[in-house]
């Protein structure tokens, strides 16, 4: 079996008027145990999640959601299946999440968050320049916004804590790939602060 090294989480100090959270995917269909593609350890990170929204709300963050979000003959299912179809119950962000009628929902076709969006724009709009990302799947999802969002020149910070993939080796794989090749940062919930 083949060891990926990654670096430790680390305390972060952020300012909240200029960062921003994308929560990836955290959809029943991902993210609830009688969703089509469910990743258990999704589940696990709810409470994590749950508590770095608190804190990002009470720093002034801005908050975003990303939504999978398909037709039903999208070409997408070939590779997962069906999944997130538009409007269902699988498509929908999980109750403990709930976006706030302030927080923005970015409906999205692919893998990358900022594929055919708006969320490029949202966040220079904003005045964002950090930008804090957690969610599910970590190779995936998560791996592909936070490297649009590098290539895109925001700083990028992950903690660990909150994203989640159906392996242990494709967890570590996108931590390293998000650290080495985009110098994200790796933190935790709890050595993440977020000042007004």
């Amino acid at each position: 079996m083949v060891e990926v090294d990654i670096p430790r989480p680390i305390k972060v100090r952020l300012a909240g008027g200029d960062t921003a959270v994308i929560v990836v995917d955290m959809q029943n269909d991902f993210a609830h145990p009688s969703g089509k593609l469910f990743v258990p350890n999704a589940r696990e990170t709810i409470p994590a999640c749950s508590k770095l929204l608190e804190k990002a709300r009470a720093a002034g963050c801005r908050i975003f959601y990303t939504q999978d979000w398909h037709g039903r003959d999208d070409p997408e299912f070939a590779i997962w299946g069906e999944h997130a179809v538009g409007g269902t119950w699988g498509a929908e962000i999980v109750d403990e999440l709930k976006p706030m009628p302030s927080d923005v929902v970015i409906k999205k076709l692919r893998y990358d968050g900022f594929y055919g969006t708006p969320l490029e724009h949202l966040l220079r709009l904003a005045g964002v320049n950090n930008l804090v990302i957690c969610g599910t799947l970590a190779n995936i999802c998560v791996l592909h916004t936070a490297g649009s969002a590098a290539l895109r020149w925001w700083r990028i910070y992950v903690p660990v804590d909150t994203i989640s993939a159906l392996t242990d080796f494709d967890y570590k794989a996108a931590l390293r790939q998000i650290t080495f090749l985009y110098r994200g940062v790796l933190t935790s919930v709890d050595l993440l602060e977020l000042g007004s």
